[in-house]
């Protein structure tokens, strides 16, 4: 009896193929199966299937090891799932500990008389048969994935040619490892698709839930410039109109967004966000996007991008601003066209998109400048709303505090609470950094509280360790808001008096020098390195990079 059946032809009529050819012949049939659709289950089903075609064998299965040595997936053509799992549980866990552990072939000539097969059930090839068994490992890069195990009945010892069976079920199980992998990875991805999906759903429920129920706004405060800033939105909210929030950096602008989202007709929509400053571009373009499989290394899969995700919904872009001048023109595509293409895909793809953006640099000024397209910046400006920053809503102050302080005690499950005169403390305070400022100041005096009552002499600038006046050294200039809306004089954080934008005011202070000029001399005595500046001025070279910026001083260079 032969090993390889030589008598298979590629058609009906034809001489029998040599069995080199019969080999090759075998193994392209197979990688047709693995490379084609369907399950992991299905295609190796289905290569069995060609196994049994090609080979004189009784049973055949193979077996996927999970990360712990487990099978996870068993297959047989010849077997049910279940009589397949019964087979491989029945086979020596010495034969298969040795296929998987060595990484080499197991064969034995006859598993009646073999002392490893001692101990099976004889009933899996039949009483009286003599039974070849050859088992190899399916190798996934450099470690072991599973085993492809087949028997075979024989009558005449000398038409036994295991040699042959070994290389041919060396190569197929090689192109089974390769599949195996591809098809975790794509589960993989998979997987993580619809768990980000899952969360986005999530979170837009809860928001959801948050805006809908009286009295949970997650936007806190009755100041009249807070009722003036949610009138509009509420009476944007019924368009579809692009929106541009702007305002300085803490001043809640997602929020705003999600109330946007969640007042118009879009509400039972999507609400997608993103963050346009955390991505490099290359990756920001396949995030809006999406990207077809093989567009570039690691596309091992298909993807929706933000676009897609939002359609009939809203897209709430943050930091945007910060985008290049190539990746303004792909965006302006979209907003003025409603289309795109997948990164690597040729598909155009038609969204119906309601887009939110939102920025703290003044754009007009990077217009001006030729750093932002006049065109992309009307399209993103339909609709500007300016958000006020803390100081020109101090009545809130109390409020948001007390709320901040009712979300750390149920985060840590305690009951901390403001003494009287701690609400005035922090209504004295600037505020550079807003709400977001005040919510961190909020936890950090609650962390380091003694008591259950946290008093005035509880916060830093009562200790003289408020450090707010030295960070705020380098941040941006506000947005500039409508010149019907005037800021009031700042008030100081502590005794001390503080400047609205400490990096680019340029009045004169107590010595008659501004930030501005303090920066621009300090870069000249040092020759214009900005290390050096920097250890004049205390500052790191991040921080003096970033305030160079900021206040539009160019670098001269020698």
């Amino acid at each position: 009896m032969g090993s390889l059946r030589s008598t298979t032809t590629f058609d009906r009529g034809e001489r029998p193929l040599p069995r080199a050819d019969l080999a090759l012949y075998g193994i392209y049939e197979i990688s047709k199966i693995l490379c084609g659709p369907g399950s992991l289950y299905e295609v190796l089903s289905s290569t069995l299937h060609v196994l049994h075609s090609f080979l004189d064998m009784a049973h055949g299965v193979i077996a996927v090891l999970d990360s712990a040595g487990e099978p996870e997936t068993v297959v047989s053509a010849s077997l049910d799932p279940e009589g397949a799992r019964r087979y491989f549980d029945a086979l020596p866990e010495k034969v298969v500990g040795q296929i998987v552990v060595t990484e080499m072939p197991v064969v034995v000539e006859n598993v009646t008389t073999d002392p490893a097969f001692a101990e099976c059930d004889r009933g899996l090839w039949g009483e009286g048969k003599n039974v070849a068994f050859i088992g190899v490992p399916i190798r996934d890069r450099n470690r072991v994935v599973g085993a492809l195990a087949i028997d075979r009945p024989w009558l005449n010892p000398a038409d036994m040619r295991t040699d042959e069976d070994v290389r041919f079920l060396k190569m197929a199980a090689n192109l089974i490892g390769q599949t195996v992998r591809l098809h975790r990875l794509v589960m993989r991805d998979r997987e993580r698709m619809l768990e980000d999906q899952r969360r986005l759903e999530k979170e837009r429920e809860s928001l959801a839930a948050q805006v809908r129920r009286p009295g949970s706004s997650p936007i806190v405060g009755e100041s009249e410039a807070l009722r003036a800033v949610l009138e509009k939105v509420q009476l944007v909210a019924r368009s579809s109109s692009p929106v541009l929030l702007r305002g300085e950096s803490g001043t809640g602008k997602e929020l705003f967004a999600a109330a946007l989202h969640e007042g118009s007709p879009r509400r039972s929509g999507p609400f997608i966000k993103l963050n346009c400053a955390a991505l490099p571009e290359s990756v920001l373009e396949s995030e809006l996007f999406g990207h077809e499989k093989g567009a570039f290394t690691g596309a091992l899969a298909q993807r929706k991008g933000r676009f897609e995700l939002a359609d009939n919904g809203t897209l709430f872009l943050d930091e945007i601003g910060e985008i290049s001048g190539s990746f303004q023109a792909k965006l302006l595509r979209v907003l003025q066209e409603g289309e795109f293409e997948r990164v690597g895909g040729t598909r155009t793809l038609k969204v119906n998109v309601r887009m939110v953006s939102a920025t703290n640099r003044n754009l007009e000024e990077a217009v001006a400048k030729g750093n932002f397209r006049a065109d992309l910046y009307y399209r993103l400006s339909v609709v500007p709303i300016f958000l006020p920053p803390l100081r020109e809503r101090r009545g809130d102050i109390p409020l948001l505090a007390q709320e901040f302080l009712r979300r750390f005690n149920a985060d840590n499950k305690t009951t901390l609470s403001f003494a009287a005169g701690a609400l005035a403390v922090l209504q004295q305070c600037y505020f550079p950094g807003n709400v977001r400022e005040l919510e961190n100041c909020v936890r950090r005096t609650a962390t380091l509280s003694r008591g259950q009552t946290i008093s005035d002499h509880d916060f830093a600038c009562r200790n003289d360790g408020c450090l707010s006046a030295v960070l705020w050294r380098s941040t941006p200039a506000p947005v500039a808001a409508p010149p019907s809306v005037a800021a009031p004089a700042p008030s100081g954080c502590g005794p001390q008096e503080a400047c609205p934008s400490a990096s680019t005011c340029r009045v004169p202070r107590a010595d008659a020098r501004s930030e501005y000029d303090e920066l621009l001399e300090a870069m000249e005595k040092s020759g214009w390195v900005q290390a050096k500046a920097a250890r004049m001025l205390n500052l790191t070279p991040r921080q003096i990079g970033y305030a160079l910026r900021k206040n539009g001083i160019p670098i001269k260079k020698f």
